[in-house]
């Protein structure tokens, strides 16, 4: 059944909660998930991500919304694909939770009352508010802190689980954000959209099960390729000091480079070619650091304004 609201969304007076699941070779687990939310929403969709088993008819069976993809495209497309059908069927509230069992369904309730209740615009499920982290494989936890404490440079607001696909959003989440990763950086760039957007963040305490370690991911690829889109997403949105800021401290220190070149040169006569092209290399470096942060954000402001 739909869940009731207190805030009049529509003219019956019930929200439509949407539940979106990415997917790629789940077929042990989509049913019971599937039958698990069917209790809390009729409205799922899931996303299978070109699944080589039985995961797209086993969905289709159960009569849920089934996006399929034509080949895999990855975590992120699967989630831009969730996005652009909640758009589509015009859900008030999005719930994103993966496919392998490891998110709760009492918990799903826990992350929905804060988006409910009209609190956030999105909520995340954190693993680490409460401590409950001691079946997180350890270098999964410093993975996420450590991404976590970049993208805290960019939140209005510090959080302190990044990388949780268990969230709910808004409405206005739904139809303000457009993710654009195709990767697992999407986790990240759709915080820092929120953000910049001025959209309210919350998180509540999840229990994440981990049956072992299940991830299909390399934990050095996966960190990296987030780390990555991380900075990219914080150089759009932050491209002075990002890009300004860096520049003019290299840009001084390739002028003191240079004077210090010159220096031994008035003292001597000679000209220390090592200093002076550390000195030069540094000048032109800066510049560009400075000049391509100037470029960056007279765009985005441009396109801003639009």
């Amino acid at each position: 059944m739909d869940i009731k609201c207190s805030k009049k969304i529509q003219s019956d007076d019930i929200m439509k909660i949407t539940v979106g699941i990415p997917a790629y070779n789940e077929e042990k687990n989509i049913a019971k998930i599937i039958s698990q939310i069917k209790e809390i929403t009729p409205s799922i969709i899931v996303c299978d991500d070109y699944s080589t088993d039985d995961t797209n008819q086993i969905a289709n069976s159960l009569g849920v919304d089934v996006i399929t993809h034509s080949k895999n495209m990855g975590y992120g497309s699967s989630i831009k694909s969730i996005f652009a059908k909640a758009k589509e069927i015009d859900s008030d509230v999005l719930v994103t939770m993966d496919a392998d069992g490891q998110h709760r369904i009492e918990d799903l309730k826990k992350i929905l009352e804060p988006v409910l209740s009209d609190t956030v615009d999105v909520c995340i499920g954190s693993r680490f508010l409460e401590k409950n982290v001691e079946n997180v494989p350890s270098y999964r936890k410093v993975g996420i802190k450590v991404l976590t404490k970049l993208t805290n440079v960019s939140l209005k607001e510090s959080i302190t689980d990044s990388q949780s696909g268990f969230r709910a959003y808004s409405k206005k989440a739904i139809f303000e954000i457009t993710p654009t990763e195709s990767g697992m950086g999407i986790s990240n760039e759709i915080l820092l959209k929120a953000s910049s957007l001025n959209l309210r963040i919350g998180e509540v305490p999840i229990v994440v099960l981990y049956d072992g370690d299940t991830s299909t991911h390399n934990p050095i690829s996966h960190g990296t390729s987030v780390f990555a889109s991380t900075l990219k997403f914080i150089a759009i949105e932050h491209p002075l000091q990002f890009f300004v800021l860096p520049g003019v401290l290299i840009l001084l220190l390739g002028l003191s480079f240079v004077l210090w070149a010159l220096q031994l040169f008035s003292d001597s006569g000679n000209l220390v070619t090592n200093i002076a092209l550390i000195g030069i290399a540094c000048l032109i470096f800066g510049a560009i650091l400075i000049a391509n942060g100037i470029n960056l954000f007279s765009i985005t402001h441009l396109i801003r304004e639009k």
